[in-house]
């Protein structure tokens, strides 16, 4: 009898990934996902699609639906991969015998995602992240005097209300539109990369470390793999500390020194898994193969349409323009395959509710794409 995989998102390409490489392993694949239609849902490898609750309309509800869901289907393995593994973690002490949730203790996990609390972390294991300090703090207020200076929700993805503001800049004039928790991190200089690593047991199986070749907003919409050994270090360093079992990602400075500086955790997939051979993905998750995860044989990847979006956009903006356009040409989209050809034809219409969200709240595509399954500070979770 074949085991079943459950995906608790389909609207993010990182979901085909792992939808297709647990089909190849011979599993069931089912997906549970807020929205109607979604990307992930148009594959082959997807045996059927449920539509639960967001947890933005309330997370017990959401958490009953998927329990429910797990129950009736016969689940065996649970894989969150965004922002919902925040609330699906919560599962784990409701979970029939048997039954693997893979994903982090909760504890760990919202430590991690806390943007005020990962930079204590990783100075207690020695390891390097911007000075940083909670919004309201004399300490913030020192580092906005006399350095240039980032303003972040405590609990924020896709760039949403993080702000940049020159030293000496009026923190109140700073947070004036701010109404939730936050921090104040010293502005870094050098260049930005971001990581994705799959760790067992305090051991990294795998990690890429990627840069931004398009941004839509501060979302990369098309990236390029490359190697920064400091980084590497780093991730492995951390990861060791922190005895880490599962995905996690992180956002780097690299100093002109040399020295990677990690501004941000984010315990969950992020573009990073696209550079991996997909089928390598479920024996990873499953630790049943000692095979080492593989790289695909390209350096540079895309999200087509929101590519082309932005290449159209930057148009009549000089040259900017030709250096866009080349990269949509050079860079292999993360979603297309020849023998499951669907999401990367039907996307434009599975992306709609996404697409006509964005234009209508006048934000980014990576802000609205996961707005209702984020977790914000001070939620509590309902009983169910």
């Amino acid at each position: 009898m074949k085991q079943t995989v459950l995906i608790t998102i389909g609207r993010l390409p990182k979901a085909l990934d792992f939808a297709r490489s647990f089909k190849a392993a011979g599993w069931r694949v089912l997906v549970a996902e807020p929205f109607k239609t979604h990307l992930t849902g148009a594959s082959v490898c997807v045996d059927q699609s449920y539509q639960v609750p967001p947890p933005a309309a309330g997370k017990g509800a959401y958490l009953s639906a998927l329990l429910d869901l797990i129950v009736a289907q016969k689940v065996d393995l649970i894989l969150p991969l965004s922002e919902e593994t925040m609330h699906v973690a919560h599962l784990r002490d409701q979970l029939p015998p048997g039954v693997r949730l893979y994903a982090p203790p909760v504890d760990q996990l919202l430590g991690l995602h806390d943007k005020a609390s990962f930079p204590e972390r990783a100075l207690s294991h020695g390891l390097t992240v911007p000075e940083t300090a909670k919004l309201g703090t004399p300490h913030a207020a020192a580092i906005a005097a006399r350095q240039d200076y980032v303003i972040k929700p405590i609990f924020s993805c896709s760039g949403r209300a993080v702000s940049l503001h020159g030293a000496g800049t009026s923190l109140t004039e700073a947070t004036a539109s701010l109404n939730e928790p936050a921090i104040v991190q010293a502005q870094m200089k050098g260049r930005q990369y971001s990581t994705f690593a799959i760790a067992r047991a305090g051991r990294v199986l795998v990690n890429i470390v990627y840069q931004a070749a398009i941004m839509t907003g501060s979302v990369a919409v098309a990236f390029e793999r490359v190697q920064i050994p400091a980084i590497d270090q780093w991730v492995a360093a951390f990861v060791q500390a922190e005895a880490y079992d599962g995905f996690i990602s992180f956002d780097f400075f690299l100093e002109a020194d040399g020295q990677a500086y990690a501004i941000e955790c984010n315990p969950r997939v992020t573009s990073g898994v696209h550079f991996l051979v997909t089928d390598d993905l479920a024996p990873a998750i499953l630790g049943n193969s000692d095979h080492p995860v593989r790289l695909k044989d390209i350096d540079l990847m895309q999200q087509f349409y929101p590519t082309l979006t932005e290449v159209q956009a930057s148009m009549f903006k000089g040259p900017r323009f030709w250096s866009n356009l080349k990269i949509l040409r050079k860079a292999r989209d993360v979603t297309w395959d020849k023998a499951d050809p669907m999401p990367f034809i039907t996307m434009p219409i599975t992306a709609f509710s996404i697409i006509a969200m964005s234009m209508r709240q006048q934000k980014t595509f990576g802000q609205v794409s996961t707005q209702d399954i984020s977790w914000f500070e001070g939620e509590i979770l309902e009983t169910f």
